[in-house]
């Protein structure tokens, strides 16, 4: 099924339709934020009522939602509320809310047991009335209720009759790919009865009751028209309370049913524009088939209210300036205008550019850097001067339910179009109308920032101190104290950081633009600014400065990086470098860093590269980073004096191999600036040859090899080699591949190392010759070829 409006699949619910009620996307979200709120400055929360929340601009079904699950219980609030007042005095509100919905979870849940033994109470007390002696639970709830009294045995006998259509009416399967075949509930003597209470009882709030509890069996009953024969015979009669729009969306799913699409939408709207809690519903019910749907759909409507609440759903398909326009040609008060234009200028957001930076055809290479004045170019293109002309004139005539909306929505717009003066006049405009409200006082101050930080193209001191206060909020204030979900303030801050650090950037301070502009690196990418080994010791003069500015130190509070963290660098790369004093004072300085153990040991050196394998094996001795690096130095100082050169060789090429990526001791440089991964094409090209380069583990199994004296040993020392050379060869391989997908696998199984040809020719009788068969399937396949 396609709408003319949005060409996509879509759901409709069993409030309204028939044959597809239960069908959902497994795979929507849920989540309380919607992923469209990361690219926003503006809440719609500030400016529309609850009930049209669903309906605000999402990446998913529904906003904030995922989809809609609430068909069971969306009005257990209403009814509860209902029963009570008309139980007051008579019982109290724990026992009319047990009998209602049991232990307040779903009746859908199959584990509610309550649910299951209320209905059996319930039709116990049915027995009860209908044969006068006591039962189980009359004796029961006889001491808790007087059921004697007539509102008692009205509340009892009511239910009874509902739950038996409960039976239909109840979804349970949510988890439904495939449309759920709709029950039917076809006992017609039951339903005549239910028509004959309502017929005969005189007390007005039962009478409502039964007559939806009628509407309610006919429309689940198989001859559907009788429901609306009965809602166009007795509708004069009836309040406009929810229950009867409740009782007109079942109408509307009728004519759906019988082809009547005009019909339908039309009845749909009214039930959208009159009763909130079922707007998710029916704007998703609705559903023209063509032009001539729509349009007959609009004739219908019997005055402006009705038009605007067609114009509601269509904006909400289709245009939702269109939909402004008509509205507020034929009702400026209407409410429908406020989620609409939130979706207007939430959707405009959708199309800027906030990275200042564009994509570089070369994917390859990085992205290519905007200047501040070439990204507010490139957006203030992107703004609809007709939406903005449309949200001027709104704003201008003040006459709408929510002037603020329209001056702030104004206002931002304009900010994003580069004319701020005329900016800060519509912001102080709404000051006017705005409610007091958290909500709405933040939003207001979050549009003022960023229409202040937008007029900066050129830092000064001066111009600094008209952002700082609001940069403190942001960075700090809200995180800490704003508890909610709904005010987005996620991408202002993103925003602003990458504004900044590119004003800095654009000034020549690279520290200050890497401070504020490090969120723009991924999480295994690391940090490229600590490549640079003069930015690197700027930086570090920079975080140790005492006297900083109140923006300079706004910005190293944010920075994540703190001294211990570059100290830590400074020690891997001392560490690969085989500078280990240097990297022994380095780790030092570097706080707890130098107390992380290794999770293997990081001196043994095994056949096969298993880090998991080495991380569950047995350790007599756990060592720590600072332990590694000073037993690397003993080591180091005993090989300079010659003593017991193959054992101390042998041990450093192993520590250093295990530091590499093929080791057992990743975590040794696995930290934010150089980056995370199970690939080396997760680094970045200076870290990736950095952590896969193993020539100083093979210089030290050289060593090792030349001071051996039994063949055993030097059996060891060339297969350690024979890894070295293999990783080596790997290495330059996929020296230019970017990623994983990249890698072309060649035709060859093995490749004749150097190392692998000595093993197999001088050592073939040695025991670690044949242990390496046994493990190292790669060698296996050498010596299996030469046979």
């Amino acid at each position: 099924m396609k709408r003319i409006f949005l060409n996509k699949l879509f759901l409709v619910f069993s409030v309204g339709l028939l044959s597809v009620y239960g069908i959902i996307y497994a795979c929507a979200g849920g989540d309380d934020w919607d992923f469209f709120g990361y690219n926003s400055n503006f809440t719609p929360e500030t400016f529309a009522d609850k009930s049209y929340s669903p309906l605000f601009l999402s990446g998913g079904i529904f906003y904030g939602i995922g989809f809609d699950t609430q068909h069971n219980s969306r009005f257990n609030k209403n009814i509860k509320s209902d029963w009570a007042s008309y139980l007051k005095g008579k019982a109290d509100t724990t026992t009319v809310n047990y009998f209602l919905i049991g232990d307040e979870r779903p009746r859908y849940y199959s584990d509610n047991k309550d649910a299951v033994k209320n209905k059996e109470e319930i039709t116990n007390l049915h027995v009860y009335y209908k044969n006068k002696k006591d039962n189980s639970s009359s004796l029961k709830w006889g001491k808790k209720l007087n059921l004697k009294d007539e509102k008692v045995k009205n509340f009892v006998e009511f239910l009874y009759l509902a739950q038996k259509i409960e039976t239909v009416s109840i979804n349970e399967d949510y988890w439904s790919y495939d449309p759920v075949v709709a029950k039917t509930f076809n006992d017609a003597k039951m339903i005549q009865s239910i028509e004959n209470v309502y017929n005969t009882t005189s007390d007005p709030f039962l009478k409502n009751r039964y007559w939806f509890l009628t509407m309610k069996a006919r429309f689940y009953s198989n001859d559907k028209q009788k429901a609306i024969d009965f809602f166009n015979k007795t509708e004069s009669s009836v309040p406009k309370n929810v229950l009867y729009y409740r009782a007109l969306s079942y109408v509307a799913g009728i004519n759906y049913k019988q082809k009547k699409y005009a019909v339908s939408n039309y009845l749909y709207a009214q039930v959208f524009d009159k009763c909130p809690e079922l707007r998710v519903v029916t704007a998703y019910s609705f559903s023209p088939k063509n032009e001539a749907d729509w349009n007959k759909a609009l004739t219908m409507a019997k005055n402006n209210d009705e038009k605007a609440a067609l114009w509601a759903i269509h904006g909400y398909y289709k245009d939702e300036k269109q939909a402004i326009e008509k509205i507020y040609g034929l009702n400026p008060k209407s409410e429908h205008l406020n989620y609409l234009a939130t979706r207007l200028v939430n959707k405009l957001e959708q199309d800027l550019n906030n990275s200042f930076s564009k994509k570089n055809e070369d994917y390859t290479k990085p992205a290519i850097k905007q200047s501040v004045s070439e990204n507010k170019t490139l957006n203030q293109s992107k703004i609809d001067k007709n939406a903005l002309d449309l949200i001027a004139k709104i704003s201008a005539a003040g006459n709408t339910d929510r002037p603020y909306l329209w001056d702030l929505s104004l206002g931002y717009l304009q900010t994003l179009k580069g004319d701020y003066a005329n900016a800060d006049k519509n912001l102080d405009k709404a000051v006017k109308t705005l409610p007091k409200t958290e909500l709405a006082g933040m939003q207001l101050r979050l549009l003022r920032f960023v229409n202040n930080l937008s007029k900066i193209d050129k830092l000064t001191d001066k111009n600094e101190k008209t952002i700082l206060a609001d940069l403190n909020w942001l960075y700090y204030e809200l995180p800490k104290t704003y508890k909610g979900q709904e005010f987005r303030y996620q991408n202002a801050s993103s925003w602003s950081r990458s504004y900044l650090s590119t004003l800095y950037r654009e000034k020549g301070n690279l520290v200050m633009a890497e401070i504020f502009g490090e969120s723009r690196y991924y999480w295994n990418d690391g940090n490229s600014f600590y490549d640079n080994e003069k930015a690197l010791l700027d930086m570090k003069a920079f975080l140790s400065k005492t006297n900083k500015t109140e923006i300079e130190n706004i910005g190293a509070g944010i920075y994540s990086l703190k001294l211990k963290d570059i100290n830590n660098f400074q020690a891997v790369q001392a560490t690969f470098k085989n500078k280990i004093p240097e990297a022994i004072e380095f780790i030092k300085q570097a706080d707890s860093v130098q107390y992380y153990k290794f999770l293997g040991n990081p001196f043994n050196g095994n056949i096969k590269d298993c880090h998991d394998c080495d991380h569950t094996a047995y350790q007599k001795r756990k060592y720590t980073q600072l332990d590694f690096l000073t037993t690397i130095k003993e080591m180091q100082d005993k090989l300079a004096q010659k003593e017991d050169v193959y054992t101390n060789s042998l041990l450093l090429g192993n520590a250093f191999y295990n530091i590499t990526h093929f080791g057992n001791g990743r975590t040794f440089y696995e930290i934010s600036i150089v980056g995370y991964g199970s690939s080396p094409y997760s680094f970045r090209d200076p870290m990736k040859k950095m952590i896969t380069n193993c020539d100083l583990p093979k210089m030290y199994y050289q060593k090792a090899l030349e001071a051996a004296t039994t063949k055993e040993q030097k059996a060891k020392c060339v297969y350690m080699i024979a890894k070295c050379e293999r990783n080596e060869y790997y290495n330059k391989k996929y020296s230019d591949v970017r990623s994983w997908w990249e890698i072309q696998e060649g035709k060859e199984h093995f490749i004749a190392f150097n190392a692998f040809k000595t093993l197999q020719k001088s050592y073939s009788d040695t025991q670690y010759y044949r242990d390496v068969i046994a493990e190292c399937g790669y060698f296996n396949s050498y010596v299996t070829q030469l046979r």
